[in-house]
């Protein structure tokens, strides 16, 4: 693995953005599913969407290799049943803004303890056109690796992938998507440690990488 990868170098360059020029849909767009361009940059115009946060939470691994924590959603007939999400869910009325927001799901969902993490910015707020979400994106920094604990009820599995796994196109594919409804939905999403990442939080992920591109880290 590349040493930009390491935990602190992967930091600074991190510390080291401008989080006031983001990349926008335009990063977005390249990993939205089929049919949606028009809807996600819409914005969700008309439609009151419901306000949402996640937490794309960096954090060392034992080799300390830099890795993000991302949760596969239980089954169910909802139209996000099984997918693979960052931390996150609906703001509360009792969530001062929406990054109190990103910790609080992140907390309850894979136990961190949301006082240890050092938010670094927010990337482009991004509308999910099946549930009427508009998400909120954080990017948080954690120095040490987390004990993770899932929500019994809210994460069927926890998954820590290597955040260099999204910065090498032979992992950018597309493929023919079973969405819960039961319909195939063809797709551009990230493979990483055979995991497949699509829909909003590969769209998410994509302007991530972008962004950090901008830093010298560059796809292999």
């Amino acid at each position: 693995m590349s040493e930009l990868f390491l935990f602190p170098n992967f930091v600074k360059h991190v510390d080291d953005t401008d989080y006031s020029l983001l990349p926008g849909q335009e990063a977005q767009i390249v990993m939205a599913p089929g049919l949606r361009d028009d809807e996600v940059i819409d914005m969700g115009a008309g439609k009151n969407p419901m306000e949402s946060s996640v937490l794309l939470l960096l954090f060392p691994d034992n080799k300390n290799n830099t890795r993000i924590v991302f949760i596969q959603r239980p089954p169910y007939d909802g139209v996000h049943g099984g997918q693979i999400s960052l931390p996150g869910g609906r703001r509360e009325p009792l969530d001062e803004n929406p990054e109190a927001t990103a910790l609080r799901e992140a907390e309850e969902e894979v136990g961190i303890v949301s006082a240890d993490v050092h938010i670094k910015g927010h990337l482009s707020d991004l509308y999910i056109p099946p549930s009427n979400h508009l998400v909120s994106p954080y990017i948080g920094i954690i120095h040490y690796y987390p004990s993770f604990i899932p929500d019994n009820k809210e994460v069927e599995q926890i998954l820590e992938l290597p955040v260099n796994g999204f910065f090498q196109k032979q992992n950018v594919r597309e493929e023919e998507i079973i969405h819960a409804n039961g319909n195939r939905l063809p797709a551009p999403c990230y493979f990483v440690d055979g995991h497949i990442i699509w829909g909003a939080t590969a769209m998410i992920m994509a302007e991530f990488v972008t962004l950090m591109a901008g830093q010298g880290i560059q796809s292999a």
